[in-house]
Formats: C-alpha cells, sequence, structure tokens
C-alpha cells in the first residue's frame, strides 16, 4: 500500500511544494526546521488541511477531496489524545468501531493490539490513570486497530520522558517492520535511524534533501541536516584539494564520486575530529586544515565538552568535542582564543543539496 502525494499548498505568506514517494510498508522521516512544512505536510495527507492542489494515492486510491474519516489514515500525535471517559480497551475498540466493525469484533481486534503492545494489564483503566508512557502505547494500539492503509506520525515520543521514550521507540520500531506504509514527522535523529528506511529533508516547503536514512545523516548536504546528525559542514565549491570557502580558504578532504570540481559542495567532518589549541599554543601534527576562532560556549555533551567556535571564514559555526581535562589544560572558556585544525583524511566533500 504505496503513498505518492504530489502536494502544493499556501498557508499565509507561505507555500508547500513537495513530492513524495514512500513504498509499500517503509517508513519515510519527515526533517526540517521549525516553519519548514512537516506538519503541513501530514495535515494535507490527512486531509485536514486543504491544499491549493493535490494528487495523493494511498493503495491505488486517490485522496484528494476524500474527507478524513474516509481516508484510511491513521494517526498518532505527541499527545495520546484518549478519550478520557473511555477505558483503555475501549479507547480501542472505537478505532475499528468507526470504520464499521462490530462492538465484539472491535473488542477482539482492541486485546489483540493491546497485547501487541504489552499493554494487556492496562485494559480497564481510564487515561487519567495511565502514565505518559502507557498512554501513549494505548493510543499506537488504537490507530494501529483500523488497520489503516497510512499512518502518521507526529513527534509521537515528544512528550514522553526520558525513560518512556526508547521504549515506546523500540514497541513502534517492531510493530512497523510489518505495520503500514508511515510517514514520521520528528527532529531527533535517533527517531529518523531506528524507524525510517528513508529520510526527506524539508526547508522553506521544498524537499532538499533525500535518501535512505543512514546516507542522508552520515552524508549531509544541508546545515540543518548536519546539526541534527551532530556533524560540522562547511559550504562552499568544490576544487582538486577539496573545498573553497566563499572567504577564499581551501578545505582540504577526500572527494566523493560524484563530486564535480566548480560546482557548490560542502565539507563534512564530525566534532571529534576537531583538534582545539590555545592561539599561541603548539600545535601537535601537521594538520592541512587550520584557522582561528573564538569559543562561543562550552556545553556537556555525554561525557566530552562540545566547544562552539565563531569567526571569520570558516571556523564560524564549528563544533569540537573536548575532555574536560582538555578544557581545563587549555583554560578555555567564552571568548577565548583558539585555532582549529582538522586532519583532510576526516574531511569528506560532497556536492550540495539543490537549493
Amino acid at each position: 500500500m504505496s503513498l505518492t502525494a504530489r502536494i502544493a499548498a499556501v498557508r499565509g505568506s507561505f507555500s508547500l511544494d513537495v513530492d513524495l514517494d514512500v513504498p509499500t510498508g517503509t517508513v519515510l522521516a519527515l526533517l526540517g526546521p521549525n516553519g519548514s512544512g512537516k506538519s503541513t505536510v501530514l495535515g494535507c495527507l490527512a486531509g485536514l488541511i486543504t491544499p491549493a492542489s493535490a494528487e495523493i494515492t494511498v493503495a491505488g486510491r486517490a485522496l484528494a477531496g476524500v474527507p478524513p474519516h474516509r481516508r484510511g489514515i491513521g494517526l498518532l500525535s505527541q499527545d495520546a489524545l484518549l478519550f478520557p471517559h473511555l477505558s483503555a480497551v475501549d479507547n480501542v475498540a472505537f478505532s475499528p468501531r468507526s470504520t464499521g466493525a462490530g462492538r465484539r469484533a472491535a473488542r477482539e481486534r482492541a486485546f489483540l493490539w493491546l497485547a501487541e503492545v504489552d499493554a494487556v494489564a492496562l485494559a480497564d483503566r481510564r487515561p487519567g490513570q495511565l502514565s505518559g508512557g502507557q498512554a501513549q502505547r494505548v493510543a499506537i494500539a488504537r490507530a494501529l486497530a483500523a488497520e489503516p492503509d497510512l499512518l502518521l506520525l507526529d513527534e509521537p515520543f515528544a512528550a514522553l520522558d526520558v525513560d518512556a521514550a526508547p521504549a515506546i521507540r523500540g514497541l513502534l520500531r517492531r510493530v512497523l517492520k510489518t505495520g503500514p506504509t508511515t510517514v514520521l514527522v520528528t527532529h531527533d535523529p535517533l527517531d529518523a535511524l531506528a524507524l525510517a528506511d528513508h529520510v526527506a529533508v524539508l526547508n522553506e516547503g521544498r524537499v532538499v534533501e533525500r535518501g535512505p536514512t543512514r546516507e542522508v545523516l552520515s552524508a549531509p548536504r544541508t546545515a540543518f541536516t548536519a546539526r541534527i546528525a551532530g556533524l560540522n559542514l562547511v559550504a562552499g565549491t568544490a576544487v582538486a584539494e577539496g573545498l573553497r570557502t566563499a572567504s577564499g580558504e581551501v578545505v582540504s578532504g577526500i572527494h566523493a564520486a560524484d563530486v564535480v570540481p566548480g560546482e557548490p559542495a560542502v565539507a563534512v567532518f564530525p566534532p571529534n575530529a576537531v583538534a582545539v589549541y590555545s592561539r599561541d599554543g603548539e600545535h601537535r601534527g601537521s594538520p592541512r586544515n587550520t584557522t582561528g576562532g573564538v569559543v562561543a560556549a562550552l556545553e556537556p555533551h555525554g561525557p566530552v565538552i562540545r566547544l562552539r567556535a565563531e569567526g571569520g571564514g570558516w571556523a564560524h559555526g564549528l563544533t569540537a568535542d573536548l575532555t574536560p581535562a582538555a578544557v581545563a589544560e587549555l583554560a578555555l572558556e567564552p571568548g577565548s582564543a583558539v585555532t582549529l585544525s582538522v586532519k583532510a583524511a576526516t574531511v569528506a566533500i560532497h556536492p550540495a543539496a539543490a537549493s
């Protein structure tokens, strides 16, 4: 039951123009900054927003103009939105009942899905008696109990605490292996890596990157994708040695096979590949890529300290991961002048995403 969608919509000064193709049984993650159009896409697919023009086909059935309740689409948002006056099993049974199933058949299906999400023990509880994670399990069962042709997931873990989110993510990963074709909106790369087969990155209402999830997140072509993937990205033009920035500096690196000299390109490298020295300190080794900058911020990042730099040229916006001992040894603090260096062997040069 594949999804094909070509949607054009205008909301105030914002315009959306996207094409989506999601093969049967796969999961597409929509990533993008706030205001990029992710929620508008979901609203158009669900029938909650009427686009200026749309061709939406699910399982071979055209949905443009079809009312929401007749689209065969399940929607799971960050809030469970369970009916407060119904028990968990009746909340789940409501879903197949709304598609025409009889009362007995609906309850049987509800218990099957509660078992699938490890929530049978919650069957008689009302939403007010459920934790956030428990309520989301019931909401997942309700969304799937109608056996939708298409499942829409809108930031499904955003409202969960740090303990509940991994369990629900693992649960969805399991049920979606044999579940419906799915579109997932998320800001978290962990969600995309755990659940999605493919990723589409939106910016200002347009798809600027798309492809298999791990390929897109390991070789980003836009600053937003690099940021959510935790990578540094420097934009410029491909040259024989690597990449020439707008300020004329050259960042040496290894070209991907599809890089064309003279065309827009990006240099991508992880924060742990960036060495940091005090501006007047001794540089160890001889990295080909060296630039001066200023410490903008120092932030805990798991077991390391993430340094964010600012300054002229390609130093601006770079991040580097340092041990607490290194930060203390270099006496780093916001405003400290530093030299940043990156070995060419750790820099990958890719074509830039089309704007």
